[in-house]
C-alpha cells in the first residue's frame, strides 16, 4: 500500500549534494536573487546591505558554495597573482636545506608586499618523468631554480611562454639570469686550504646530474655535468689547483653526492677518509655536506682541522655555530633580486640580467696549516 505521507521537496542543498560542486547560480536561484547579487556579497560588499550579504553568505555555506574559483578569476582577469619557483629537488627539500630556505625568503620579499604568492614545484628527478603539474600550473610566471641544463621543467616552463627568471642556471637567450661568482668562491676556498699547505684533496660534490648517482667521480663523470652550479664550482677547484702547479687527476679526488644533505656528506667523507691515501682537505660544495664530513671526521676519530681540514659553500647560520670554514654567498638577496627581475618582466620591463653577485670566503676553525 503506497505511503501517505507526501515526499519532502527538494532543496537545492539536498540537490546538489554527492552530485556536483555548488556554483554561484545555485546559490542565486535558491535566494531568489540575480547571480550579480550574489557575485557583489564576495567581490564588492559595499553593494549590499548587511543584512542581504549575511544571508547570501549562510546560503552559499549551506549549499557547499565557498566563493569564486581563484583560478577561473584569475583566468578573466589575465592574471593568478601567484608565481611558481620550479626547482630541482622533491617538495621537502625546499624546508629542509637552509640555503633552499633563505632563497625562498628573499623572492617572497620582493613579491609579498604586491600581494603575490608563491606556488613550490619540484621537478622530475628522472628524466623520463614528465612534469604535468608543471604545464597545468596557473601563474604568472616562473623563478626556474638550478635545474640541469637538460632538465625537462627548463623546457617545458620556457615553452610555455611566460614570463620567468633563471637562478643558479647556465645563461638561455635572453631570459635574465640571476647567479652567484661560483668559479671565484670555489677557486677561494680552493687556495686556501692550498696556502695552508695541503696537497692531497677531495671534493664532495653536489649532484652531478639528474640520475643521482653516488660515488667517485672519474674524469669523464668530471667532464660533462649538466648542472650549473656543480659545474662551475668544480671549474673554480680545478682552476686553483693547476694554478698551484699541481695536477687535478692525480691531487684531487672527486665523490659526486645524490642529493644535498648531510647524510650525504658523511657517506662521501667516510669513504675518502677510510683509504690509505686519504686527502688532508675536504672541500665540500655545501655547507650541508660539509656538516656530514664533520661529523664522519669525528666517528673516524680524526681531529678537524688538524688530521682534516674542511670548507664549505653557502654560509648558512649553523657554519659559525660550528665553525666551519666556508664560502659565503648572498643567498637572500639572490631570491630577492630574482623576485624583482620577474616583477619588472611581469610588468613589461626587459631588464637585463645583472652581474653574478659576488662571494667572500670565511676563514674559521676547520681550517688550519697542514702539519
Amino acid at each position: 500500500m503506497p505511503s501517505s505521507k507526501p515526499e519532502a521537496a527538494e532543496t537545492p542543498s539536498t540537490s546538489l549534494k554527492g552530485r556536483r560542486r555548488a556554483t554561484l547560480r545555485d546559490v542565486a536561484a535558491a535566494l531568489g536573487v540575480s547571480p550579480a547579487t550574489v557575485s557583489n556579497a564576495y567581490n564588492r560588499p559595499d553593494q549590499l546591505s548587511a543584512e542581504l550579504r549575511a544571508r547570501i553568505l549562510d546560503t552559499a555555506r549551506d549549499l557547499g558554495y565557498w566563493g569564486p574559483d581563484p583560478t577561473a578569476r584569475g583566468l578573466r582577469r589575465g592574471a593568478t597573482d601567484v608565481i611558481g619557483v620550479v626547482y630541482a629537488d622533491r617538495l621537502s627539500y625546499a624546508f629542509a636545506d637552509p640555503a633552499a630556505a633563505l632563497f625562498l625568503r628573499g623572492v617572497s620579499n620582493a613579491t609579498e608586499a604586491l600581494g603575490i604568492n608563491l606556488l613550490l614545484l619540484p621537478a622530475a628527478p628522472h628524466p623520463d618523468r614528465e612534469t604535468s603539474s608543471l604545464v597545468h600550473a596557473a601563474a604568472d610566471g616562473f623563478v626556474l631554480y638550478s635545474l640541469a641544463d637538460d632538465a625537462p621543467a627548463l623546457g617545458l616552463a620556457l615553452r610555455r611562454g611566460l614570463p620567468a627568471v633563471l637562478v643558479d642556471v647556465a645563461p638561455r637567450g635572453d631570459v635574465p639570469t640571476v647567479t652567484i661568482d661560483d668559479v671565484g668562491g670555489a677557486r677561494s676556498a680552493c687556495e686556501h686550504v692550498l696556502a695552508l699547505g695541503h696537497r692531497a684533496l677531495g671534493v664532495l660534490g653536489l649532484e652531478f646530474d639528474r640520475t643521482r648517482r653516488r660515488g667517485l667521480a672519474n674524469a669523464d663523470r668530471q667532464a660533462d655535468v649538466p648542472f650549473f652550479v656543480t659545474r662551475e664550482r668544480l671549474r673554480g677547484y680545478r682552476s686553483a689547483v693547476e694554478a698551484a702547479g699541481l695536477d687535478w687527476q692525480t691531487s684531487t679526488t672527486v665523490f659526486e653526492c645524490a642529493e644535498n644533505l648531510p647524510e650525504e656528506g658523511y657517506e662521501a667523507a667516510m669513504a675518502l677518509l677510510s683509504t690509505e691515501t686519504r686527502p688532508t682537505a675536504l672541500l665540500a660544495m655545501s655547507d650541508q655536506l660539509a656538516f656530514g664530513a664533520l661529523r664522519a671526521a669525528a666517528d673516524l676519530g680524526l681531529q678537524v682541522p688538524n688530521d682534516v681540514a674542511v670548507v664549505g659553500f653557502d654560509d648558512v647560520p649553523l657554519a659559525e655555530a660550528l665553525g666551519l670554514t666556508t664560502v659565503a654567498q648572498p643567498t637572500f638577496e639572490k631570491g630577492r633580486l630574482a623576485g624583482k627581475l620577474l616583477l619588472a618582466r611581469l610588468a613589461g620591463e626587459e631588464d637585463a640580467s645583472p652581474a653574478p653577485l659576488s662571494t667572500t670566503l670565511i676563514v674559521r676553525g676547520s681550517t688550519v696549516r697542514a702539519s
